[in-house]
């Protein structure tokens, strides 16, 4: 089916959401949610320089590359979109 895509607040944490406003709203044009998608979260699902992967205990993994893959680096990507 169609994906949805949302835009909110970056932080919800427990501690923000009864001291301010946060907000949290649809994104319903299609060229849009596409943009979206593309550099934002696939950018960085591909990141394999910066990411880390919070696993089922707690703990962070540094993502390390594989051996033959491209380096991906999901902000230098969009420094060199949008810079």
């Amino acid at each position: 089916g169609d994906a949805r895509i949302y835009c909110s607040s970056a932080d919800w944490m427990d501690r923000n959401l009864f001291n301010r406003v946060e907000a949290c709203f649809p994104i319903e044009d299609s060229a849009l949610k596409k943009r979206i998608y593309q550099q934002g979260l696939l950018n960085y699902l591909q990141d394999n320089q910066q990411a880390w992967l919070l696993q089922s205990d707690g703990t962070w993994v540094r993502v390390e590359s594989t051996e033959g893959e491209t380096a991906h680096n999901a902000q230098q990507t969009l420094l060199s979109i949008f810079a």
